[in-house]
């Protein structure tokens, strides 16, 4: 897909309007990003029609959607939905996301003192005095989501194959000739990327149950117009208690009739339940997909990630007239690793199952960021428009920028 049309999709769907100072004009996503993310729906579309039932998936009122239902709107170096920050390092940028109240609890450690009432001013201080890797170790080792925002890479020879964000491994015997409308999942995941997995193979035709902790339940019910989005009224719902010996058994025996699980856990959190994949009973065709920040081998198998620290993690950022960088879209991560898991299970279902699909949040927002030098055209920054809203001038042609808060995506 070309840059021009790229820009002009990304003005269309939303997704540029959540780029950008909450004061200023919206600006474009990196390029590729539009393309990638039309060529991922096309594969889910392609890959369920294989197997039964096609699947026509709009990325637009995906990557949007969130933002539409809660109201979100681009606040530049502040994520759309608050919790997360771009802070200048002494040689560069990260990402720091205080998305959960013991986040905020830990700012303290990390910055060795007080916070004196304000974590984020102390965050930024602390930020400044330090290189950019070193100030996200030291974040990271208080369980606190943190991402260095890397260099562009240089540009990619010619024919390079492009650089997907999961890898397949296999664990069990392949079994062909499912059908989606068979296929029994088990969703073990909470919030945004696994929930979306889940909720396109279940608009497919397979049968989904949410499992679900009844200690520690999924935080998308804290935004219920969000949470309904991704599950809807009627979807069977499970909760186990997994403090007990009971519900852990419950648990393994959910798992062990699942053709499909899908679960966003570190890798240690399932090995102590008895319900990691290596704790089953061996199933022909299984297919494991779990989504973690940063994959599940070391270092990054323990290192906790939400959307938008993700996103900057995979260099996904919008870039402003200086090339210094915003946020681009709401949580991004999120719905990128949730499209890209959905196509890399449908793909795995069609070749037999068998295997368990090591996902990484990280991984699948590098791989739609075109190597630098992909773009021939300087960033575009939108203009206000005579009527009111704002307009972007792509080559010859004046396109205005859709507000999805404001006017959904159709």
């Amino acid at each position: 897909m070309d840059r021009a049309t790229e820009l002009r999709l990304a003005a269309a769907s939303g997704l540029m309007a959540l780029a950008g100072r909450a004061e200023g004009p919206p600006l474009a996503p990196p390029a590729g990003v539009v393309g990638a993310l039309a060529a991922l729906t096309e594969d889910i579309g392609r890959w369920s029609a294989a197997l039964g039932t096609r699947l026509d998936v709009a990325w637009e009122e995906i990557v949007t959607g969130r933002a539409v239902v809660l109201g979100l709107h681009r606040r530049g170096r502040i994520s759309a939905g608050g919790t997360c920050r771009l802070l200048r390092a002494s040689d560069g940028w990260a990402a720091v996301n205080l998305a959960r109240p013991d986040d905020e609890d830990a700012v303290g450690a990390v910055v060795g003192g007080d916070v004196g009432g304000d974590p984020w001013a102390a965050l930024d201080r602390f930020a400044a005095a330090n290189p950019a890797v070193s100030f996200v170790e030291r974040v990271r080792l208080l369980g606190v989501p943190a991402a260095v925002l890397p260099a562009p890479d240089p540009p990619a020879p010619p024919g390079m194959p492009p650089r997907p964000g999961w890898s397949a491994h296999r664990r069990w015997e392949p079994v062909g000739g499912r059908r989606l409308e068979d296929l029994r999942v088990v969703d073990l995941s909470s919030m945004w990327a696994g929930p979306l997995v889940a909720k396109l193979l279940a608009d497919a035709g397979a049968e989904v149950a949410k499992v679900e902790s009844t200690t520690r339940p999924d935080g998308a019910r804290g935004e219920p117009a969000f949470y309904r989005l991704l599950h809807p009224e009627g979807q069977p719902e499970v909760q186990v208690d997994l403090g007990t010996t009971d519900g852990r058994a419950r648990l393994r025996t959910l798992l062990d009739g699942a053709d499909l699980v899908i679960e966003s856990s570190r890798p240690r959190a399932l090995m102590q339940l008895g319900a990691g994949p290596d704790d089953l009973a061996p199933r022909a065709g299984r297919i494991w997909i779990a989504i973690t920040g940063y994959g599940r081998a070391d270092p990054g198998c323990d290192w906790v990630a939400f959307g938008d620290d993700a996103a900057v993690a995979g260099g996904l950022v919008a870039r402003e007239i200086d090339g210094s960088p915003v946020f681009c879209g709401d949580a991004l991560g999120d719905p990128v690793t949730g499209l890209c898991a959905a196509a890399a299970a449908l793909e795995a279902l069609a070749g037999g199952g068998g295997v368990l699909v090591d996902v990484s949040m990280a991984g699948c927002c590098t791989a739609l960021v075109a190597p630098d030098g992909g773009d021939p055209m300087p960033p575009p920054r939108a203009q206000a428009a005579p009527g009111g809203g704002w307009q972007v001038r792509i080559g010859p042609e004046t396109v205005p920028v859709l507000d999805p808060c404001t006017t959904p995506p159709s």
